[in-house]
């Protein structure tokens, strides 16, 4: 987003005279390949940035290498320098292109994303990576959250949290709820409160 923010309103002829080369790194996003020349989004938690990978630009034989291996959701890194394209997209020029971390699984179709209901909510993950309004409603209530919780630390308040399962049945003369937790091993007792 800084990116765009500094050079969006600016000409191609402006951004081609600025000889700066730009270092970036996201998750591929999308990748339409065109030949011998590819155009690939990223995306990080800034924003969406568009590069330009050319076989003519890239060392011998890197390019069709880079194309074999490289998948949606992986992680990349590029080096390039700035132009605009036809349609008035920011895009980088790319001169050096690098698979920084490989996805093990596949992204959700690009255009439907996740549908399900239900895969949405078992596999967050991948709609706050797809779904740029899922994002922002976590980042969202993320702020809140941490203004609501400094708010309360000025006035010299303290958090506390208490756990739900406990290896000792406590609180109240109730009979506890007994649960085995299957990754330690244990019985453990949900938590009574003492009101």
């Amino acid at each position: 987003s800084q990116l765009h923010a500094q050079y969006d309103h600016k000409s191609n002829e402006e951004i081609t005279t600025h000889t700066t080369i730009i270092k970036v790194a996201g998750r591929v996003m999308s990748c339409r390949h065109m030949g011998k020349a590819s155009f690939i989004t990223l995306q990080d938690m800034g924003g969406r940035i568009q590069l330009y990978v050319s076989d003519s630009q890239l060392p011998h034989g890197e390019y069709d290498k880079l194309l074999q291996r490289l998948d949606l959701g992986d992680i990349c890194g590029a080096q390039g320098r700035l132009f605009k394209t036809k349609t008035g997209e920011l895009t980088i020029r790319c001169f050096s292109l690098r698979i920084l971390t490989k996805a093990l699984r596949p992204l959700p179709d690009k255009f439907h994303g996740l549908q399900d209901q239900e895969a949405r909510y078992r596999q967050r993950y991948l709609d706050l990576i797809s779904n740029e309004q899922s994002r922002n409603t976590f980042e969202i209530r993320s702020q809140i959250l941490a203004g609501i919780r400094q708010f309360m630390i000025d006035r010299g308040f303290m958090e506390v949290e208490t756990p739900m399962m406990q290896l000792i049945p406590g609180g109240a003369s109730a009979r506890p709820f007994i649960t085995h937790h299957n990754a330690l091993d244990l019985d453990m007792y949900l938590r009574i409160a003492p009101e």
